[in-house]
């Protein structure tokens, strides 16, 4: 008895909180636009030339990658990883947007962001041939270049409505002289540049070697720029410059 009330209360908090009516928006919405698009990562992967990227796995293949770059030649897995982010982004339901990926790599997750309706450009460094290939076979644009600390993007055409990064590493991830706090301002400012008045900014970092994602330091900064901190995520709303009211570090 005590537990159908709990699971009551529970019902009618969500009701009133408007979480159900939201959730139920979104399942009507993604059933909507499942008629036209290829929501699962199989009808995914039938869209790509199987040939052309069986003669790229070839090429690049390895026994056993680990971390290496092969890893990401295991299709199955990284479209299901990558159509998970879509989703959790809301790309499937949300109107067409310009997106900028940082650090693409081998381009799955623009190229689903394509399949969606939305425009993409990656930015990445061109220092892995297999990436190259791979973008290349999936139609995917990028800008050559590398995210280094107290120096601004260039070359980026227009404005983003969102700005990407996962796994990210261009913060000197596992190395003595990971970002802190000024480093991330400045990086932040200067991305700021780069979004459309609405525009929003996710990244997902990589856990360090003490296991976490960010020092307290850096959360507290994160935290006052209005970001969402769900574990290795950290998801901008728009205007979160001016929450910071960042000011450029001088280099």
């Amino acid at each position: 008895m005590v537990y159908r009330s709990v699971r009551l209360r529970h019902k009618i908090k969500k009701l009133v909180d408007g979480r159900s009516l939201a959730s139920a928006r979104r399942h009507t919405l993604r059933l909507l636009r499942a008629r036209g698009v290829p929501l699962d990562a199989r009808r995914i992967i039938e869209t790509i030339d199987k040939a052309r990227f069986e003669q790229i796995r070839r090429r690049y293949a390895v026994e056993n990658p680990g971390a290496d770059w092969p890893k990401y030649l295991d299709l199955e897995r990284w479209i299901a990883i990558n159509l998970r982010r879509a989703r959790e982004l809301e790309l499937d339901l949300a109107p067409p947007k310009r997106i900028l990926d940082l650090g693409c790599g081998a381009g799955y997750f623009l190229y689903i962001a394509r399949l969606l309706g939305h425009e993409g450009i990656g930015l990445d460094m061109d220092r892995v041939a297999m990436f190259r290939d791979v973008t290349s076979l999936l139609g995917v644009r990028r800008v050559v270049q590398r995210v280094e600390a107290f120096r601004p993007l260039r070359d980026l055409p227009g404005k983003f409505d969102l700005i990407t990064a996962f796994m990210v590493c261009f913060n000197n991830h596992k190395q003595p002289n990971l970002w802190g706090v000024p480093e991330w301002e400045f990086f932040l400012h200067d991305l700021s540049k780069h979004l459309a008045p609405r525009g929003r900014v996710w990244l997902e970092l990589n856990q360090e070697y003490d296991g976490t994602f960010y020092t307290p330091e850096l959360k507290a900064f994160f935290q006052r720029g209005g970001a969402k901190l769900i574990q290795q995520k950290v998801i901008f709303p728009a205007g979160f410059q001016k929450r910071l009211s960042i000011s450029p570090v001088a280099r």
